[in-house]
């Protein structure tokens, strides 16, 4: 990969952050979906930026690729304007979705694309380090969903960029090619290519993550490790064989923070899990007693789902508006 030059004088060298955001809020009317974000991203840095549907996580990422512009505070990448650095080729993305040709082989797709830039990657380069050089010569209709995630992913490579945004970058893959795919990112981030990704997949956010960026309600609630953010909710979980579990009984006791109820199974998640075991073995015929800290799922859930959801009004505003998540298409082998 091509190293980014230092836009400073040699004697004064120094770092620029692969993403700054800083104040950043993005009103839609009278909603405003983003509502004061700031975040710095280093480059090399592995970073999830999770959150639930309408959280505003792809409002951001639409401004960090120059989509579209806050309303307020500032978006840089690598000091300059996003539409800078996507004209300089230093960010490209891997989105979700976007439409394929899908009569033409996908070599023959990758060789189209590399005709809009200067100075691309070679085609076998991106193929293989995709992991679909094996099918090169294959139809994109006849493709499965993973292979076309693969392709997207191998025409984000072709400007070389120092910044990779992937939405959902595994959707369609089976375990074996995620696996790959994250292997592939990590040999990337190794040379310095800086990586941020949105996924519902949060065990890829767990064991592929350098940090963790969570965000709801348009607002930043978590950033750490995987660790520090599952720190941030107290408690454990007990597990058990329960038949005919009564849940509100489990519920009132003392240390028990909620219970769910799956057939036979009861998961009761507690303040003093100690006492919650207690009580199933002493008082109840539970068996196969389990306890465990919480995962990142039960942090992302317990840090999203709050009841003091922010008002989507702003100042001058008469009514009361649900979040509006901004969503474009980045066209086939553009970083924008």
């Amino acid at each position: 990969m091509t190293a980014y030059p230092s836009l400073q004088p040699a004697a004064t060298a120094v770092v620029l952050p692969s993403v700054r955001l800083r104040g950043v809020q993005k009103d839609f009317g009278h909603v405003r979906a983003v509502r004061g974000i700031d975040l710095t991203v280093n480059p090399g840095e592995v970073v999830a930026f999770l959150g639930p549907n309408g959280a505003g996580k792809t409002t951001t990422i639409d401004m960090m690729l120059g989509l579209s512009r806050p309303s307020s505070g500032t978006v840089e990448i690598y000091g300059m304007a996003p539409v800078e650095a996507v004209a300089r080729g230093l960010i490209a993305a891997v989105m979700q979705t976007g439409g394929l040709l899908r009569e033409i082989t996908v070599a023959e797709t990758v060789r189209m694309i590399a005709t809009l830039f200067a100075n691309p990657r070679p085609v076998d380069e991106v193929l293989a380090r995709a992991g679909i050089a094996d099918i090169a010569t294959r139809r994109v209709g006849k493709c499965s969903g993973g292979q076309q995630q693969r392709l997207r992913f191998a025409l984000a490579l072709l400007p070389d960029p120092e910044l990779l945004i992937l939405d959902e970058p595994t959707t369609g893959m089976d375990v074996e090619g995620r696996r790959e795919f994250w292997s592939a990112i990590r040999e990337d981030t190794q040379l310095g290519r800086t990586v941020l990704f949105a996924t519902h997949y949060l065990e890829e956010a767990d064991a592929y993550a350098d940090r963790i960026v969570l965000i709801s309600h348009g607002r930043i609630v978590a950033d750490g490790t995987a660790a520090e953010v599952k720190a941030l909710t107290a408690g454990r979980t007990v597990r058990a064989t329960l038949a005919e579990a009564n849940a509100p009984s489990l519920s009132s006791l003392p240390g028990a923070d909620s219970v769910e109820v799956r057939g036979d199974t009861v998961l009761v998640h507690a303040s003093d899990s100690d006492a919650v075991a207690r009580y199933l073995l002493d008082q109840t015929p539970a068996h196969d007693l389990e306890i465990t800290a919480r995962n990142l799922e039960d942090a992302f859930i317990a840090l999203t789902s709050g009841t003091d959801e922010p008002d989507d009004r702003f100042e001058g505003d008469g009514t009361t508006a649900s979040t509006v998540t901004a969503s474009a298409t980045v066209p086939e082998g553009s970083s924008r």
